[in-house]
């Protein structure tokens, strides 16, 4: 197979296009045979500050009378239809980045439509006023988009996670300045060239790229009014600090080691199948895979030799081989990490399963991996790939303890047969999200809705996101003699 490239990453900043600075002798490199694809770039101070300075210029509450509502939600619509017509390329490109299999990557692609079209359905059913009940007197509840709004997305969802989070603030009203992982810019930059040529109004979207520096000269910034990010807890961590200065709203999802509970009477075959796909679907590098297997001690050697045997029988190929089953990981720093978490495990006694067959390719291969044989308590550590911990309990109720002994707080899992019992022990999990015999990324429902629970982050995600997450409430209304005080 060829080496592919890529297009040279640029911003998209006060409503033109313009050249990114590249960093001297560093590439964005190909995961599947470590070979450049783009030269690795990032964004001068004074072109971040022009960013800044546009979108304060941009906000205005004006915008959201209802002619330019009905505007705003035809543009969203008309930049799905843009989107449409580029989902292979948009499939091709997170690929190419984040190292999961195009067969995934399509998948996720064709529903970025959709995701778009309900932030537009959102926009259009949500009444941004509404009369209160006040005996005849006019008083209005007003939801008031918060103000300019840094977005900072991590690698593992290139396009999704841009695409879900921009549009929601769009909707909400927001002047957005979005700034992609590092490590996987390219695909924000096709999301954000279907809204621009989708007709979005001056200063209303802005794309800036660059490293850890840009990020925080954004989210330090007293003009950002509300941050929304995906990503690990240090950068976590350091973006709610620098936002408690200026008292900013802040979305962040940190991820965790998400347990999974396999209880007594679990079917080893339809667990091992769930936690195969959650550790291999998008290689393992998604925030709500499972991590922290903790099953009943009688199901433990049956359950490791029927995920040996599907690990084995897994094609460990190219990100752009139709016949893959799992890609490279993502990016050298974070095979570097995984690589030493498993070194990790291994030194504190855990046997590390690696069945799977590498291909000759030089990228960043990892068979799935399973580490078993340890005490649930050193194992807390997010993995964060296509690697999984096994651990022994006595019972159920262990289980149970030791998922909330450390808990993630953002997904856990629960295999057994008796679903009442098992959507029991879920509902105790101090997690936001429980998905019980099952490990796919789609919600579970309609209405689904997720907090971030403990050291997974701040806020949540779920319905109505552009009006929860991206504006206030704003009461107006004329006063009475007649209230009590």
């Amino acid at each position: 197979m060829p080496n592919p490239t890529l297009p040279q990453p640029i911003n998209y900043i006060a409503d033109e296009w313009v050249a990114a600075e590249v960093v001297p002798d560093a590439w964005n490199l190909d995961p599947n045979t470590r070979e450049p694809i783009h030269r690795t770039v990032t964004t001068r101070p004074e072109d971040v500050e022009r960013a800044l300075a546009h979108a304060e210029r941009s906000y205005g509450f004006d915008r959201w009378e209802d002619a330019a509502t009905e505007e705003r939600a035809q543009v969203i619509e008309r930049a799905a239809d843009i989107l449409e017509t580029r989902l292979e390329d948009v499939a091709r490109t997170d690929a190419l980045t984040s190292g999961t299999t195009i067969a995934n990557t399509r998948k996720v692609a064709a529903f970025l439509p959709h995701r778009i079209r309900g932030a537009a359905a959102e926009l259009r059913s949500i009444p941004r006023r509404s009369p209160l009940d006040a005996d005849g007197r006019d008083v209005r509840l007003y939801k008031v988009p918060l103000g300019p709004t840094a977005i900072l997305t991590p690698w593992n969802g290139p396009s999704f996670i841009p695409a879900a989070k921009a549009v929601s603030a769009l909707a909400a009203g927001c002047p957005v300045i979005l700034k992609p992982s590092e490590h996987a810019p390219t695909s924000a930059q096709i999301v954000v060239e279907a809204f621009v040529e989708a007709g979005l109004p001056a200063g209303a979207l802005q794309l800036v790229h660059g490293l850890g520096d840009v990020g925080a000269a954004l989210t330090g910034d007293r003009r950002i009014k509300a941050i929304s990010f995906t990503g690990g807890p240090g950068a976590g961590r350091a973006i709610a600090h620098a936002a408690a200065d200026n008292f900013t709203t802040i979305q962040l999802e940190l991820g965790g080691n998400n347990p999974a509970l396999v209880l007594e009477d679990a079917d080893v075959d339809v667990a091992a199948d769930g936690l195969i796909e959650g550790m291999t679907k998008l290689n393992g590098q998604w925030c709500e895979g499972p991590g922290k297997v903790l099953a009943h001690r009688r199901l433990v050697a049956p359950l490791i030799d029927a995920l040996v045997d599907r690990i084995s029988a897994l094609t460990i190929g190219h990100s752009l081989d139709e016949a893959a089953d799992v890609g490279p990981i993502s990016n050298a720093p974070h095979y570097a990490t995984l690589m030493q978490r498993i070194e990790d495990l291994r030194g504190k006694g855990a046997t590390i399963h690696q069945p799977g067959a590498l291909p000759d390719l030089g990228g960043f291969f990892l068979s799935p991996t399973l580490a078993s044989g340890l005490d649930a308590a050193d194992a807390n550590a997010e993995l964060f790939g296509p690697v999984i911990s096994l651990h022994a309990v006595d019972t159920d109720e262990e289980a149970l303890r030791a998922a909330n002994a450390a808990p993630s707080g953002l997904d856990a899992y629960v295999f057994g047969t008796d679903l009442t019992r098992a959507v029991d022990i879920g509902s105790r999990v101090m997690s936001g999200e429980v998905r019980i015999n099952g490990a796919k990324v789609a919600d579970l429902a309609d209405g689904s809705a997720q907090s971030f629970w403990g050291t997974a982050g701040i806020g949540g995600h779920g319905p109505a996101e552009s009006v929860r997450v991206f504006c206030g409430d704003r009461v107006v209304g004329v006063d009475s003699p007649d209230l009590p005080m």
